[in-house]
This record gives structure tokens, C-alpha cells and sequence, in this order.
């Protein structure tokens, strides 16, 4: 008897709880992690296994972000079945910077796309008010990442 007035409490106190998740974006830190991979093997290079392996998301995942990353010619990949990629550059010549955009990551912070409600001043017009702001945002970012080289960061890796 107790265990059904349980279930039928369950049933009237249950709460439906929907939760909005905002996506976490880290292509650029796994661009960052490979390109700290490919400078630390040097000369050798890493097929997408071996990278896949050591920063964990899926091979094709890694070999998406190789492409990328070759296109804007910070990474050289060889081709076949041992196919491998290494640096394009000297690491103390890529800059964060460059990696960012080559992986092509989206805004730090990006602006909600929800409709505006025509009878709310707030929401007519805090889309403007804050593109100025996150644009300035933005290129503060993008001036720290460009002073900052992958060299850095394979050195305090390391340490």
C-alpha cells in the first residue's frame, strides 16, 4: 500500500524541468592541442590516430581540424595509408591567433538569435547595443591570441 501512495505522489509532484543547454564550442583548443602535439613530435609528425589518441575526440574529428589547419598552412599533411601531419611552420611563427582562425572557430560570445517581441524597448533593441560592445570584445581577444605563440605554449607545457 505504501509503495502505490508513493507512485501516486510521484505522479502529482512531478516536475517537468526543461533546460536550456548552451553548446560549448572547443574546436579551437583542440586545434591548439594538436598543433602543441605536432610540435612536440617534431620532424616526425602524428597520423590522425595517434593525435586522435593523445587529445581524445575522434579520428575524423581530428582529421577535419588537420585539414583546416593545413589549409592555412600552420600544418603539412602527407598523404596514404601512414599518412602524417607535422607543423607547416616554425612554432615560434604561429600565433594563437592564427590557429583560431584557421580552425575557424566561431565568436567568443555570440549574440542569442531569439525573436525580438515588438512591445518590449529591451528587446528591440538589445542586439544593437550589444554588437558594439562584444566587436570590441572580440578584437581584444584576437589582439591577446596574436601575442601569443604556439612556442609559448609547447614551452609552459612542458614545464
Amino acid at each position: 500500500m505504501e509503495n502505490i501512495f508513493k507512485k501516486a505522489l510521484a505522479k502529482i509532484y512531478s516536475v517537468t524541468i526543461i533546460v536550456t543547454v548552451m553548446a560549448v564550442n572547443v574546436q579551437f583548443s583542440i586545434a591548439v592541442h594538436i598543433m602543441a602535439g605536432l610540435a612536440c613530435a617534431r620532424e616526425d609528425g602524428l597520423t590522425s590516430s595517434r593525435l586522435a589518441a593523445r587529445v581524445n575526440p575522434s579520428p575524423s574529428f581530428v582529421r577535419r581540424t588537420r585539414a583546416k589547419l593545413s589549409k592555412a598552412g600552420l600544418a603539412e599533411n602527407t598523404t596514404g595509408k601512414s599518412g602524417t601531419c607535422r607543423l607547416g611552420k616554425d612554432a615560434r611563427k604561429i600565433s594563437l591567433l592564427d590557429i583560431y582562425r584557421a580552425a575557424d572557430a566561431p565568436k567568443a560570445i555570440a549574440i542569442h538569435s531569439y525573436a525580438e517581441q515588438k512591445g518590449c524597448a529591451v528587446s528591440c533593441h538589445i542586439k544593437a547595443a550589444l554588437e558594439k560592445v562584444l566587436a570590441s570584445t572580440q578584437k581584444a581577444m584576437e589582439k591577446s591570441l596574436a601575442e601569443v605563440s604556439l612556442a609559448q605554449i609547447v614551452s609552459a607545457v612542458k614545464h
